[in-house]
């Protein structure tokens, strides 16, 4: 029987080295993540907003930072991932360079100053995260009085049939695991945030085969970081049962790989309340401020 230990707690440099591998790729393979990511700014629409700084907390590659910085035009964003080789890619021909900052750092300790950001966006990030109190509580910390975190994740629905297929073999874990759309709503109360909206689209992809779903997944930076994950390698013989079982339990007209798209949307209120401190030692605030100010 293997010892599951804290299967939300992830595994950070494992994360860092899955999306740094994927940088040069990413946004040729990231299909869904663009569909979410669209719909995500589609909810502008309906939201007065003239922010003078954003933050795009795991910007990636930078594709949705480009767009905001299309849509508030005089707006200054800072694109903050964990991957120091996505921010990379991100300054490749980015025609908003001007108006954009990288900064590699953990969305779980920003290393920004208190009330710096009027707006937090972030697409398919806190999934990423162990403690969702925490990246709640930082990114409450660093936005402005009447702010706003418009935010979408990955709900526990996601790669059910991977998981289920691999429950069948043993008893680790195979497959990240992914917060309940109400326990994320929750955690935006706990962290200070006012009227919370959240809501759920589930896609599902079909592939050819189940090495096709985890090689895709493996491009996307997105393989397993729990904690409960096998440490040694998986033997042959149990992936090509658990592929045997995908099959057996799934095929029709292909494989299908579900994912359940969490959006949700909060504000501070105006009268701002302070949080916690959750800053660790070793991580430095830093104050967003315009180029060419001090």
């Amino acid at each position: 029987m293997a010892v599951i230990d804290a299967p939300q707690r992830r595994d950070k440099a494992r994360i860092r080295r899955n999306f740094d591998g994927a940088a040069d790729n990413y946004e040729q393979v990231a299909v869904l993540q663009q569909v979410v990511g669209e719909r995500l700014l589609e909810r502008l629409e309906a939201i007065k907003l003239k922010p003078e700084r954003i933050l795009d907390l795991g910007s990636g590659t930078g594709r949705l930072s480009r767009l905001l910085s299309g849509r508030y035009q005089t707006a200054r964003i800072l694109q903050l991932d964990l991957a120091f080789n996505m921010l990379i890619k991100s300054r490749e021909n980015n025609r908003f360079a001007d108006r954009q900052q990288q900064l590699c750092a953990d969305a779980e300790n920003l290393p920004l100053a208190d009330n710096s950001v009027e707006f937090a966006f972030s697409n398919l990030t806190f999934q990423w995260v162990s403690e969702l109190d925490k990246a709640f509580a930082e990114t409450y910390r660093t936005l402005r009085p009447a702010g706003l975190l418009l935010f979408s994740t990955f709900g526990p629905a996601s790669l059910m049939e991977l998981r289920n297929s691999w429950a069948a073999v043993d008893d680790y874990v195979h497959v990240n695991t992914f917060t309940d759309m109400h326990d994320v709503g929750d955690a935006l109360v706990r962290a200070g945030f006012a009227e919370p909206v959240m809501e759920t689209e589930t896609f599902t992809l079909v592939y050819d085969s189940g090495q096709a779903l985890m090689r895709e997944l493996k491009m996307l930076g997105a393989g397993n970081v729990n904690a409960g994950r096998r440490r040694s390698v998986t033997g042959k013989g149990k992936l090509q049962a658990m592929l045997r079982e995908y099959e057996s339990r799934y095929r029709k007209d292909g494989l299908p790989a579900t994912f359940e798209a969490v959006y949700g949307h909060a504000w501070v209120p105006e009268t701002k309340q302070g949080r916690p401190e959750v800053l660790e030692t070793g991580v430095h605030r830093l104050a967003f401020r315009p180029r060419g100010t001090t």
